[in-house]
């Protein structure tokens, strides 16, 4: 069984990855936030220090790639193989209305002649591992059984589908009856991403899908970074875990990023989930997220953690 944790923008860089790997042991490769080249650069510097090996040990780290491009997804795999890295991923799953306006993310799902020459194009061209992340369509999961066959046709080394179509972004429930299909129809390995947010979710997935060996989580682990080691049935989050994974991420911002307005910006992206845990976590949630300089921040994250518990059903 191999858990992945799926990227969020802004949230899971290389700061975050390296506090959670060493705080909660379980996952098998992390995934970084979508590098999005273009014809006058390959990365830009925040996305150059997400990737430098050197800022990535010990973690098992699947660069993304976002573009409907080519010749710009070849360019930027070669640069990240030259860095040591054996596979890459392409962002076929976004749903943003930006990205998916330029034709990428799960917008190149309505130009399918296109994804296929892109796919010709880059297998022919790259000896790595290429793994695609993807969505079941961009209206209606009845897309995707056309979509599936063109994915059949290239040695992908890993299938990441989310069973949702691009109108829905993150609501509503996933399409589990296409991921089903996909399941049987698919000539390359399957992994499942979407809503697992505790263990019965696991559970639930795994009776279902017994022959499925990976499972990718994303806002699931943001909200409980132990899910997975719960999953495997070892202990539930505690606070302390959570309070020194907090403070790696916080010392390492105030020495990564300029102004205290920045490293707010960060730590209140990183409360956005794991408040919820809290007991009453409301009035807390409400003081961190208008904190406006560092002292009011930490004094709102100590009367947190200190006034209120962890609950119990996760």
């Amino acid at each position: 069984m191999k858990f992945y944790f799926a990227p969020m923008e802004g949230i899971t860089t290389f700061l975050y990855r390296n506090a959670h790997a060493k705080y909660f042991a379980g996952v098998d490769q992390y995934f970084t936030p979508f590098l999005m080249p273009n014809q006058k650069r390959i990365f830009r510097t925040r996305e150059l220090q997400d990737v430098l090996p050197e800022h990535n040990q010990g973690v098992h780290l699947v660069p993304q790639i976002l573009t409907k491009k080519p010749e710009e997804f070849i360019k930027t795999a070669k640069e990240l193989q030259k860095m040591g890295y054996d596979e890459v991923n392409l962002n076929v799953g976004c749903p943003s209305k930006t990205v998916v306006s330029k034709g990428k993310g799960s917008g190149f799902l309505n130009h399918l002649e296109e994804l296929d020459e892109f796919f010709t194009e880059i297998f022919d061209k790259l000896d790595m591992k290429i793994s695609v992340k993807t969505r079941v369509g961009m209206y209606s999961e009845s897309e995707f059984g056309e979509i599936l066959e063109i994915y059949n046709k290239y040695p992908i080394s890993e299938l990441i589908i989310h069973p949702r179509v691009q109108k829905d972004f993150y609501s509503g429930k996933p399409y589990i009856n296409t991921f089903s299909k996909a399941v049987k129809d698919s000539s390359n390995e399957v992994c499942y991403n979407g809503d697992i947010t505790s263990v019965d979710d696991f559970q639930k997935l795994r009776k279902k899908f017994p022959q499925v060996h990976a499972f990718m989580i994303g806002r699931g682990l943001l909200y409980n970074p132990a899910l997975i080691r719960q999953i495997k049935g070892g202990p539930a989050l505690s606070k302390e875990e959570l309070l020194k994974m907090h403070n790696q991420i916080y010392e390492a911002y105030k020495g990564y990023v300029s102004g205290e307005k920045n490293v707010l910006f960060k730590m209140k992206d990183f409360w956005s989930n794991p408040v919820k845990l809290f007991t009453n976590y409301e009035k807390y949630a409400k003081k961190i997220k208008k904190a406006q300089n560092l002292k009011s921040y930490e004094q709102a994250v100590d009367a947190l953690v200190s006034e209120q518990e962890i609950r119990e059903a996760l």
